[in-house]
């Protein structure tokens, strides 16, 4: 998408939030991951491994947290303005214009 129509149609912030909040979730999905992995482990050298990976996953997604929020993007500890957030994201999808 061209760089001027992005600004004029505000794509270009809600573009970068939609990667934001994608690669947050993806971050989840590997924690969640490497827990159940960890689990069903056979050896204490493989479940190591699996627990220092969970731990580095658990520090990005803390990173991307952080951003996330300090962008306003995300209120994970207010329902409320969670779901305004996603209200007025929705809003901005419907009116966009089509091309």
């Amino acid at each position: 998408m061209n760089t001027i129509i992005k600004k004029l149609t505000g794509m270009d912030a809600l573009t970068e939030q939609v990667v934001a909040m994608d690669l947050l979730n993806s971050a989840k999905s590997g924690i969640r991951n490497y827990a159940m992995a960890i689990t069903e482990s056979g050896t204490p050298e493989i479940k190591a491994t699996l627990i220092r990976h969970l731990e580095e996953s658990l520090d990005m997604h803390e990173i991307i947290l952080n951003y996330v929020m300090e962008k306003g993007w995300y209120q994970a500890w207010d329902r409320d303005k969670q779901t305004e957030l996603n209200l007025q994201n929705i809003e901005t999808v419907i009116n966009l214009p089509t091309l």
